[in-house]
């Protein structure tokens, strides 16, 4: 009997049609953890079966139900109920959501860089339909997960899957997805070629396998980076678990899903790079008489239990090396708060922490379109000679100045009403930055684009760290010969008078035609 031939679909075309499946029995928010879960089997058992070939052909039949010959290669070892055929096979029988889990439950157990990665019981708790999540079964079938040859496959799912269900998400629920290329700005601005990089809000881990990529692109060694990070959100937690053990980045990302600031996973961790999203004006994120003691905020006030933003930045301070940098988005109103948000950031400023400051295109995000800012801190601003990805690099003692670059005008459509970073502009705004901060000829400021302001010029605009209050903007109107203006303006006047007692002349002629006299 010939094998049936099975259509080949993009993978944005397949999962929209599985999200279709779940419709009416799965809220929005939960596809993309459904549709990962199955994807992420199909993929593993993909590679397993590939693996599993290569043996074969190479006469080590005798191991090719070794874990070890898997492992080694970056594949997960998969035992026959939890390979990808098996479901298909039984997709249709009423335990079909039993057997996933069971499937899932396997797969960790024999691969220890999953542990904590996938979940548990999860789909026989959704009571899905049969005929749903066998439908879902085929629509994914139809996936070829080995042509993503760069394992970036779950990365895309879920980016495509924040993209279309970014309302349901969590608008207002502070879960933002970061886009590709502001990640791609932040990577090369801050450099994160070797050493510890943390991230205390991790999401799915889109900010540490950007950071890869970085070092892949720039010819590094990923080897000389180590990965932390914190996840609050359960879910989340084992997405960005599997979707780093899926790539093979090892990763530290604590013993749990936990809160941050009660929960700290990583309590004595020094970071070389610290890189972060914090959801955006967290209210209450902190009892009155909670944290009033933490070491994280020693030496500054205690930041203001009504918005959590200040709370980040100095946990993010807490956790930098002796020479560590850090790049972190906020939303504008941490530029310019008073009372204790003020209190603290005078003393940033005055411990010459902040290196940077970004203002952001609006529309950058999927789930909000407000402009928000990136920040960028530097532990040690003094001049020094440091290594660069093999490479010795000087740069000037920058202590009392901060540089302020306003991108609102920067960017290219993404997407129909969406707004996305061009490589070639990320490289320019990195190599300007870096200008600046080596003391090259080739940076300058800039109006309407970037302005270097000294701490004084700071102090004297009340600690404010809003660009437009140091970066000049043009008044176009200044630019107008005014008295060549008013000329063309009255010359254009008398010939609309002129048209209009010509117009006058011409109606009055009409009526006389037809025997009415006009006065």
């Amino acid at each position: 009997m010939a094998k049936k031939i099975i259509k080949e679909k993009s993978i944005e075309e397949a999962l929209w049609e599985s999200a279709n499946k779940l419709r009416g029995s799965v809220e929005p928010s939960q596809y993309k953890h459904v549709v990962l879960s199955l994807i992420f089997l199909k993929y593993s058992s993909d590679r397993f079966t590939e693996r599993r070939n290569e043996l074969v052909s190479d006469g080590k039949e005798a191991f090719a139900d070794n874990p070890v010959f898997y492992n080694a290669k970056n594949v997960f070892y998969l035992e026959p109920e939890s390979r990808w055929d098996y479901l298909i096979e039984n997709a249709k029988q009423n335990d079909i959501a039993i057997k996933i889990d069971k499937a899932l439950a396997k797969v960790e157990e024999n691969n220890p860089t999953l542990k904590g990665a996938l979940p548990n019981n999860y789909y026989a708790g959704l009571s899905l339909d049969r005929t749903k999540l066998a439908a879902l079964l085929d629509e994914i079938n139809k996936i070829d997960t080995l042509k993503d040859r760069e394992n970036d496959l779950i990365g895309r799912v879920y980016e495509y899957f924040l993209g279309k269900f970014a309302i349901a998400e969590g608008k207002g629920k502070g879960e933002y997805y970061t886009p590709k290329s502001i990640v791609n700005l932040i990577a090369e601005m801050i450099e994160p070629y070797r050493g510890k990089i943390y991230d205390p809000c991790c999401g799915s881990g889109g900010m540490f396998v950007q950071s890869m990529k970085f070092i892949e692109a720039h010819h590094g060694n990923k080897k000389d980076i180590s990965v932390y990070g914190q996840e609050y959100t359960n879910t989340t937690y084992k997405l960005a678990k599997m979707n780093l053990a899926i790539r093979g980045i090892a990763c530290n990302l604590g013993d749990m899903a936990a809160d941050t600031f009660h929960n700290d996973q990583h309590k004595t961790l020094k970071a070389d790079f610290i890189m972060a999203n914090p959801p955006f004006n967290q209210k209450a994120w902190r009892a009155e008489t909670e944290l009033v003691d933490d070491p994280r905020w020693v030496g500054y006030e205690v930041p203001p239990t009504s918005n959590a933003n200040y709370g980040w930045i100095l946990n993010i301070v807490s956790k930098l090396s002796a020479n560590g940098t850090a790049g972190f988005l906020l939303a504008n109103g941490a530029l310019s708060g008073d009372g204790t948000e003020l209190e603290i950031r005078k003393q940033l400023l005055k411990n010459h922490l902040v290196e940077a400051i970004v203002i952001l295109p609006r529309n950058m995000f999927y789930s909000t379109d407000i402009s928000v800012t990136l920040w960028i801190l530097n532990k040690n601003k003094k001049a020094r000679t440091a290594e660069q990805n093999g490479q010795m690099v000087k740069y000037r003692d920058r202590e009392n100045e901060v540089l302020f670059i306003d991108l609102r005008q920067w960017g290219e459509p993404f997407e129909k009403k969406y707004i996305q970073f061009s490589s070639e502009q990320i490289s320019q705004i990195a190599s300007n930055f870096h200008a600046w901060q080596r003391g090259s000829s080739e940076y300058h400021d800039t109006p309407e684009y970037c302005y270097s302001a000294t701490t004084e010029e700071i102090e004297q605009k009340g600690w404010s760290l809003v660009p437009s209050k140091y970066i000049e903007f043009r008044n176009r109107d200044e630019q107008i010969d005014f008295d060549t203006k008013m000329l063309e303006l009255q010359n254009d006047m008398r010939k609309l008078l002129k048209q209009e007692e010509d117009s006058k002349e011409e109606l009055k002629k009409l009526f006389e035609k037809l025997g009415y006299k006009l006065d």
